[in-house]
């Protein structure tokens, strides 16, 4: 269930109180959603954090939204620094993302002299650690996880990452597929095909448009089954996940596909797939595999492989040019030999880092 109340503790100074080390006149403080000035700030933060990290920048100011909203704090809180001018330097924010992992996002300006840079990335990982034994406290564990990441090669979050105790757990391949108009014709239409008894269709929807809810279970257990020996898998209600997709910009309800087996008494699903639309301002957009999920009594039916020619040949009827997804580098499934297979190539490299704070000292 989503909670009624936020599990963090929403005032910084409750976390923190004073803050030596800040230039004089500097803040610490709260974004403010209403503010285009700090929606834009964050946005030009991310951005560049991005660009310094693989190279450009992919962040739109519906991405900070997803943060710092009204919406979006139902499960999450932040934390910035500002300058005596009261433009901000430096964020931090918390997502309350299932059951004993809390994803944090640290992001702290390239232009910072190396000491007030680095007293802005210390505090940011101080608040995080308070709000991780917030939320375990909230969920009764005895122990939380912090989740974080970094790109490949970015040296200087590596080291405040090693620094504040955090250890890199995963490498992940961020991969992409060109779409070629003709790839349409890879499946018999992308809503609903046929093939060896197995069943690929779009969830159902009600009369109100709606997707129907029965459909949007299935993929949650699917999803669920799926992962569930999976890296990092933790489990999450279906009322958190649904929360949690429709959060996204790219989330379309007609890009959610179920995959059922029908060779028995009755269809039983095995498969799941949710896309999402990349948005792109110079040029034709893309889809994204944000879940792919098959279980395991259904490996082996071409199930998987069925639900990515389903998303591309739907990519190629919106007239989009490529489907991007990633997968873990260290998977044991074979997935990454089935993405090669399939022309998915590497495009750039991300880490996940972890660090387990124990609740109550």
């Amino acid at each position: 269930m989503i909670p009624d109340d936020n599990r963090f503790e929403s005032d910084p100074d409750e976390v923190l109180g004073a803050v030596p080390g800040l230039p004089q006149g500097w803040t610490v403080g709260t974004p403010d959603p209403a503010d285009r000035f700090d929606v834009a700030r964050l946005t030009h933060l991310l951005r560049a954090h991005e660009r310094h990290g693989r190279g450009w920048a992919g962040a739109s100011v519906d991405d900070v939204l997803v943060e710092v909203s009204e919406h979006g704090l139902l499960m999450r809180e932040n934390v910035v620094v500002r300058d005596d001018e009261g433009d901000i330097h430096a964020w931090g924010s918390v997502h309350d993302r299932s059951v004993g992992r809390m994803l944090f996002v640290h992001v702290v300006e390239r232009e910072l002299p190396d000491d007030v840079a680095d007293t802005c990335s210390d505090l940011l990982f101080e608040w995080a650690e308070a709000q991780a034994r917030s939320v375990g406290a909230a969920r009764g564990l005895e122990t939380q996880q912090i989740d974080t990441g970094a790109f490949e090669g970015d040296e200087r979050q590596a080291r405040w990452l090693t620094g504040a105790g955090f250890e890199k757990v995963r490498t992940w391949w961020q991969m992409n597929r060109p779409v070629t108009p003709d790839e349409e014709g890879l499946v018999e239409t992308p809503d609903h095909w046929e093939d060896g008894g197995v069943v690929v269709r779009l969830v159902r929807r009600t009369g109100t448009g709606m997707p129907d809810e029965s459909d949007l279970r299935e993929v949650h257990d699917v999803l669920e089954g799926a992962f569930v020996d999976h890296f990092n898998s933790s489990e999450e209600t279906f009322e958190e996940f649904i929360h949690r997709l429709r959060e996204d910009p790219g989330h379309r309800w007609d890009h959610w596909w179920l995959a059922e087996l029908v060779d028995g008494d009755r269809p039983q699903p095995v498969g799941a797939l949710i896309g999402t639309v990349s948005e792109s301002a110079n040029g034709p957009d893309g889809s994204y595999v944000s879940y792919l999920g098959v279980l395991e009594a259904a490996r082996g039916r071409g199930v998987a492989k069925g639900l990515l020619r389903t998303i591309i040949a739907d990519a190629a009827a919106r007239g989009r040019d490529r489907v991007g997804l990633e997968v873990d580098a260290d998977s044991p499934t074979g997935a990454a030999g089935l993405y090669t297979s399939m022309d998915w190539k590497t495009k750039y490299v991300t880490e996940s880092w972890h660090r387990d704070v124990p609740v109550t000292s």
